[in-house]
């Protein structure tokens, strides 16, 4: 029975990532099918309303109520409803439903199968990570469009589980000592759910920088379908508001619990080091946010940066540096 669960989980985990390489080409196509996007300073585009068609409105007007210059109804070529390769998306988006419901089948086995939560050791953390990286985007979709953006996001998730599968893949043990409390459940449950969110926030501030270059006329091609550069910073900003206290509250349960396992509450332990540092370099980025001259390019910067400082904090700490919050299992 033992061995059955630990096969099924591998093989829901497997599942997952073909549905995954599946929803990434339809995100492809999807996105290379799409029409660039006009500009903000655009001439205004006219189109026919009513019954009869006789009547003209600015379609960007937003003085026109129920009309297609409505926000959120805005009819231009960058309008997703508008654009070729809408079908390829909405087989993307389903297909990274049926992806994200199989790895949360996958990671729910592998605890089962382990008679504990599934966060024990790299490759445990690098399949619920990828899973929240799924949750996050699938989450935000219910409420916009982002169809746009499932190509940036099914690649770092497939790399992940690619990466847990090959290099961090590991058979279920029991719990050191240190990892045997409840605060595990509280502390890496933030810590997953703000992989996901800061994965998200990294997409879409690369994707802010490449589209000013696109404004600036300094690139093209891709950078063209993408929405235009401030969408992209204010994604980002939303994202990394809604994260960073939940990163604050990862950090601060984890002195907590390190005072229950060691005996303090901070001892600058290499991964207590980079737990903080990653902290202050989003509170930079917020701080850059409401600062002048510091809100576009710069700022998208920062936000990366602070992805990269998580990035080493997960990856180079468990692997690279002794630790006392080593559990890679590899």
């Amino acid at each position: 029975m033992t061995s059955s669960l630990a096969q099924a989980s591998i093989a829901c985990i497997y599942a997952s990532m073909l549905a995954l390489t599946v929803a990434m080409v339809a995100f492809a196509i999807s996105f290379a099918s799409g029409r660039r996007r006009q500009p903000a300073t655009a001439v205004p585009e006219l189109v026919a309303v009513g019954g009869g068609g006789s009547d003209l409105v600015d379609a960007h007007d937003p003085g026109q109520p129920g009309q297609p210059g409505q926000p959120g109804l805005t009819v231009e070529a960058g309008d997703p409803a508008m654009q070729p390769g809408r079908r390829s998306g909405n087989v993307g988006m389903s297909v990274t439903w049926l992806a994200f419901a199989l790895l949360l089948v996958g990671v729910v086995l592998r605890g089962v199968w382990a008679h504990r939560v599934p966060w024990g050791n790299m490759y445990e953390f690098s399949i619920t990570s990828a899973l929240g990286i799924l949750g996050v985007f699938l989450l935000l979709s219910l409420r916009r469009d982002l169809r746009w953006l499932g190509l940036f996001v099914t690649i770092p998730a497939l790399l992940t589980l690619g990466l847990a599968v090959t290099v961090l893949y590991t058979e279920a043990a029991q719990l050191v000592p240190a990892l045997k409390s409840y605060w595990l459940i509280i502390h890496v449950s933030a810590a997953v759910i703000c992989a996901g969110a800061f994965t998200l926030a990294a997409a879409t501030a690369g994707l802010a920088l490449i589209r000013r270059r696109a404004e600036r006329g300094e690139v093209q091609g891709f950078a063209a379908r993408l929405p235009d550069a401030l969408r992209l910073e204010t994604m980002t900003y939303r994202i990394v508001a809604f994260s960073f206290p939940l990163w604050t509250f990862a950090v601060v349960a984890g002195a907590i619990w390190a005072e229950n396992a060691w005996g303090r509450y901070w001892g600058w332990d290499p991964k207590e080091t980079w737990a903080f540092i990653t902290w202050v370099v989003y509170a930079a980025y917020l701080h850059a946010r409401s600062t002048a001259g510091w809100r576009g390019s710069r700022a998208s910067w920062i936000a990366i940066a602070g992805w990269i400082a998580f990035l080493i904090n997960y990856f180079g700490v468990n692997i690279f540096i002794n630790s006392l919050h080593s559990y890679a299992g590899v």
